[in-house]
């Protein structure tokens, strides 16, 4: 099968890429710059260049592939605080391929989140939907689908970890650890029992890799491998490492701390993944948030 893949050479599409690779299909890259097309080709797929913003290249693609899989995201503009443009850009950025891919029965796989969604019972579940979503991504895709689009979802933890043998780390919690050292504290929000679920970025490749080959129309995925970690135990965790104090902040100051982050830093978001692992026949199997940030993040 041949795949496209936005956000190919990031944290987590980069691990997309290498496990469909290894699945054994044949994989096209997005790439913005030189430095994405590198990792791309270094990755052994082929490069196609341009971004979110280039309509016509996703267009032709995606009618090109046999599937898509877009991990891409403007995250230069929401470390900027301009989410909402970022947003934009993304379900633009989803419509266009969906447009080409109407009348086929090739698969689109989009990333969402699950930070915000309703709980049920206690926890985001595969059930839990929220039409006005701030990303729009899971939306855009669904709507996708009842016109008939082979569009599923692939809802992502706000804590994705990893190391990466590119030599970078990513996700919220590398976040955390920026901010901690940059002021010198590491802080949580109010009591910091708000909970937030995690996954390894090398699982959640799988997700992705295996919703691709299922091409089930509708489809919502919980790519979760822990339930809900405290952010208290996240920000003490940091503290200890960095010989740093630990303190809760609360109004302006939760802002002035996490900057764009303090948009989502305090969302209880527990969340499940029973109804994934039982579809997809996946279960995740790599190191879980604190042990990987007590031995590969500082």
């Amino acid at each position: 099968m041949k795949v496209f893949i936005t956000g190919a050479s990031g944290f987590i599409g980069s691990a997309v890429v290498q496990e469909m690779i290894d699945a054994g299909h044949q994989v096209n890259g997005l790439a913005r710059s030189e430095k994405s097309a590198e990792i791309i080709a270094n990755l052994r797929a082929k490069v196609i260049r341009g971004d979110l913003q280039h309509l016509d290249i996703l267009k032709q693609a995606a009618s090109n592939a046999d599937a898509v899989i877009h991990t891409g995201f403007s995250h230069d503009l929401m470390f900027a605080n301009e989410y909402a443009k970022a947003a934009e850009i993304d379900i633009n950025a989803i419509n266009a391929m969906g447009e080409v891919l109407l009348g086929t029965q090739k698969p689109l796989v989009v990333t969402a989140g699950t930070l915000g969604l309703p709980l049920i019972n206690g926890f985001v579940t595969e059930e839990s939907t929220l039409l006005n979503s701030p990303r729009g991504s899971e939306p855009s895709a669904m709507a996708l689908a009842a016109k008939g689009v082979h569009a599923s979802v692939v809802r992502l933890p706000p804590s994705v970890h990893g190391s990466s043998d590119l030599g970078f780390m990513a996700g919220f919690t590398s976040s955390l650890i920026q901010f901690a050292r940059d002021h010198g504290v590491s802080t949580y929000p109010l009591n910091g029992d708000n909970r937030w679920p995690a996954v390894h970025r090398l699982d959640a490749a799988k997700v992705f890799c295996k919703a691709a080959e299922k091409a089930e129309i509708g489809a919502l995925y919980n790519a979760i491998g822990e339930t809900g970690i405290k952010i208290s135990a996240i920000a003490e965790l940091i503290g200890t490492k960095l010989h740093l104090p630990v303190t809760s902040l609360r109004g302006e100051d939760i802002v002035k701390h996490f900057q764009w982050l303090s948009h989502f830093i305090t969302f209880d978001s527990p969340a499940t993944s029973f109804e994934t692992q039982q579809q997809l026949d996946w279960s995740p199997t790599h190191i879980g948030l604190l042990e990987d940030v007590h031995q590969n993040y500082l």
